[in-house]
């Protein structure tokens, strides 16, 4: 047997500290998964305990009928997305809960379920919750936006029908999702969607195949379905308003800038959005009646590379007062047109404001690569989608929440303000101080150095901040600057 020397040794021995640790890592990696995995448990049982998700649930006419409970069912369907589980892993093939596939596709395809009322009054009691976190003085804002659901692999989905997308610039099978929003500037919440398919009847690839009952949550949102998409704007806004959800403006993208909607919108709130160069809509200035191309070229625009070019106040053809602020565009030669029906409005405020309108971008991001709002399941059922992106929006809800409460400390209630009372009381000198004298109990119990030395360290550096602070003070006072160190 071949005698091994000492680096050969050394070797072995490397390869089973690093296997051993490479175990000790699994394991270590494996606990802490486990832990992350219970820990978000609890947060999520939390906040439908704290929210009363099981009540708003009975109270949106989502009752059990039989077996299972609606919120073990929404419970299970809620956290798949958390658990890096689709429909299919999650319930379809999982023999450990105790009901089967077809008692979770039921629940979703209820007609009588009324998702909106449940979201709606969820959101409520969110914003309720958020608006104690918000100065007064902050705008809250109500953003209007749509989106695509994306169906182009399938063929028999009820209300199927062909959109096109803004982004790509291409037709595809699916549907068009409108969905208003609220924002405070620092959390978003989505309060209420309509699932569009076309409102021509050639556009549809499938109509409705359900026969429902008119009184019914499904025929309506099916109706919904094929009606204009701008023609819901002002029911939606209606529908949030009377539930006391305080809004200051209702923000939009140039696809809803038409004057038409500018004038009934207005009539709820203010109206800021981006305004499109469209060769039909025109505003009256000096006069006359120009496009808003024609309409840039005749202002005097600001000297330098201004970010805000010009704005002026103009008419529309419903006899509207807007401003208009033309803004330079940051990677194009061009310009951009903001528009508020507010002309009391600044400019700089006017683009500050519409800057939230950023919010829901994120959102559909958010819902769409990482909540699963389209391809978690493959419903063809019309009520099940619209209970399906229900769910998918209240996990959003959920995580909008869970970021404030973990970002903004005024969620920690008195213990927040008690402490902000402790840090505003103690001046730099008490603060370097209990510094100090945690470093001189640690050099203590060390004991290495004697206590004469560590003492004439603590004097030497607390009176060399003392006169340092007393020279910038003195300078302070002669130069009323304040010093750079």
């Amino acid at each position: 047997m071949k005698s091994l020397s000492l680096s050969d040794i050394l070797i072995v021995v490397k390869q089973q500290y690093k296997q051993k640790g490479k175990a000790d890592m699994d394991i270590t990696k494996e606990y802490q998964g486990e832990q992350e995995a219970k820990q978000l448990n609890n947060r999520i049982s939390t906040f439908i305990s704290n929210f009363k998700v099981g009540s708003l649930l009975n109270n949106s006419g989502i009752r059990k009928l039989r077996g299972v409970t609606p919120i073990t069912l929404f419970t299970t369907i809620f956290i798949l997305p958390f658990h890096g589980m689709n429909f299919s892993q999650g319930i379809v093939k999982n023999d450990a809960l105790g009901f089967k596939k077809d008692t979770a596709y039921e629940f979703l395809r209820n007609p009588r379920y009324n998702w909106r009322r449940f979201m709606l009054f969820l959101v409520t009691r969110i914003v309720q919750f958020f608006n104690t976190l918000t100065n007064e003085k902050r705008e809250r804002v109500l953003i209007f936006d749509d989106s695509t659901y994306d169906r182009s692999r399938s063929k028999v989905v009820e209300l199927l029908a062909w959109i096109h997308d803004h982004n790509s610039g291409r037709n595809l099978k699916g549907f068009k999702m409108l969905t208003l929003g609220w924002s405070d500037g620092v959390s978003f919440l989505p309060l209420d969607f309509v699932l569009c398919s076309s409102a021509k009847a050639a556009k549809r690839i499938q109509g409705i195949k359900k026969k429902l009952d008119k009184r019914t949550c499904g025929y309506k949102r099916r109706q919904e379905a094929i009606i204009k998409s701008t023609e819901h704007l002002e029911k939606m806004v209606k529908r949030v308003l009377r539930l006391g959800i305080r809004a200051d403006y209702i923000l939009m993208d140039s696809w809803f800038s038409f004057p038409s909607i500018l004038s009934v919108l207005g009539k709820h709130l203010p109206v800021i959005c981006m305004a499109k160069d469209m060769p039909k809509v025109f505003y009256c200035y000096q006069g006359q009646w120009m496009r808003l191309s024609r309409l840039y070229g005749k202002l005097r625009k600001r000297p330098g590379k201004a970010k805000i070019l010009a704005s002026v106040i103009t008419e529309t053809k419903r006899g509207q007062k807007v401003k208009i602020v033309f803004v330079r565009h940051r990677h194009k030669r061009t310009w951009l047109a903001v528009l508020s029906t507010d002309i009391d409005l600044a400019d700089e405020e006017i683009v500050r404001i519409y800057g939230k309108r950023w919010d829901i971008e994120v959102f559909f991001k958010m819902t769409k690569h990482y909540l699963n709002l389209e391809r978690e399941v493959q419903l063809r059922d019309y009520d099940g989608i619209i209970g399906h992106i229900t769910i998918a929006m209240s996990r959003y809800i959920f995580l909008a929440y869970e970021q404030r409460c973990h970002d903004d400390p005024r969620t920690l209630g008195t213990l927040f303000f008690a402490c902000s009372d402790e840090l505003k009381d103690l001046s730099l000198l008490e603060a370097l101080q209990r510094l100090l004298s945690l470093a001189l109990n640690k050099i203590r119990s060390v004991g290495t150095i004697a206590e004469d030395v560590v003492l004439a360290i603590v004097d030497t550096i607390m009176s060399t901040a003392i006169d340092i602070l007393k020279k910038n003070q003195k300078l302070f006072t002669n130069n009323n600057v304040i010093p750079v160190s």
